[in-house]
């Protein structure tokens, strides 16, 4: 099994959880967002993934690309330690929380889009971080309430085992505090984290736990 991956990628970090959570063993295959250009646009990774975008994992004969395909995927076929819980109603709440961060969030933070603020749309530095700070913010506002409100949330984001909607969590995060974000702020949000963080398989899917980390 190979996962090509970034260290700093969040969606390569949720991967990453989940194989570990999973006990899986996999290569790591690190493809450069920002060296050369951008490995993730060479010919050579555009074959795997003409997306180029990371995650890419290869499992034998099969070739996903997409963060929550792929850890569906290992969810189905490597059933051993779930990250969804049984019931269809606590199944369809995890794969909630999960796309808050997948598809309210992450999309319109994304290096790319960070970088066509600045390149083509001549944005400054400043410009740059106060809309990724904004939509972050938005994001995590809206997940605190989710998780708030809901006596679903246990110890983790559902119950009190990690699931998929903790490995989306943590790498949002991990980011978010990048760009001093007081996470503080979200109180449910940074229990949960320290949770995860603590745990070995999350602690070894840190982006400086990485071979490429820089």
């Amino acid at each position: 099994m190979k996962l090509y991956t970034y260290f700093r990628s969040s969606a390569a970090y949720r991967v990453r959880i989940a194989l570990n959570l999973k006990g899986l063993d996999y290569e790591a295959v690190p493809v450069h967002l920002l060296a050369d250009g951008g490995r993730h646009l060479a010919d050579e990774y555009l074959a795997v993934n003409p997306s180029g975008l990371v995650p890419a994992l290869q499992d034998e004969e099969v070739t996903l690309t997409q963060s929550m395909a792929i850890i569906e995927y290992l969810e189905e076929v490597y059933p051993m330690v779930p990250l969804l819980p049984r019931d269809a109603i606590g199944r369809a709440r995890v794969r909630e929380l999960a796309q808050i961060v997948a598809c309210d969030i992450h999309p319109i933070n994304n290096l790319r889009v960070l970088k066509y603020l600045v390149k083509h749309l001549g944005q400054p530095e400043q410009a740059k971080t106060d809309w990724y700070r904004h939509w972050a913010i938005e994001g995590l506002r809206s997940l605190e309430a989710h998780l708030a409100r809901n006596p679903g949330t246990g110890s983790f984001c559902h119950g009190d085992m990690p699931t998929m909607a903790d490995c989306f969590l943590v790498p949002q995060v991990f980011n978010a505090k990048r760009f001093d974000i007081d996470v503080d702020a979200y109180p449910t949000i940074a229990r949960i984290n320290a949770l995860c963080v603590d745990l070995p398989a999350f602690k070894a899917a840190h982006p400086s736990q990485q071979p490429d980390a820089e």
